[in-house]
């Protein structure tokens, strides 16, 4: 149980600050909702524009690849500082999981997902 100490303080901190925030908007947020307060706020001056509405799916598709990649290199970097005492496997498994990353991005160009019109 002392080993997992840390990891439950830490996710007890993370409830109690989400809590206290929560808290504290409903204690300070505004009370009487009028059409300014509903407003959009933009450094306090008048909204410039009207919003445009929905973002394109493109926008959406590049968003994914930017963090499939991302997480890539998250799991690539200790893989490769570890290179040599993990052995023979670990380079099999690592392959394998940057085929079927390289086979994502090559459907996702196909489809034409970076194609921007």
């Amino acid at each position: 149980m002392r080993q997992y100490l840390a990891i439950i303080l830490t996710i007890a901190f993370g409830f109690i600050v989400a809590a206290g925030m929560a808290l504290l908007s409903i204690l300070f947020g505004p009370k009487k909702k009028t059409p300014v307060k509903q407003e959009p706020f933009e450094c306090g001056m008048p909204p410039a524009m009207e919003p445009r509405g929905m973002a394109r799916v493109n926008f959406y598709l590049v968003a994914v690849l930017f963090v499939m990649f991302d997480i890539e290199i998250v799991f690539l970097y200790p893989w490769a500082a570890s290179f040599l005492q993990l052995g023979r496997g670990a380079f099999y498994a690592m392959f394998f999981f940057l085929a079927v990353l390289f086979a994502g991005l090559v459907y996702a160009v196909k489809k034409g997902a970076l194609e921007w019109d």
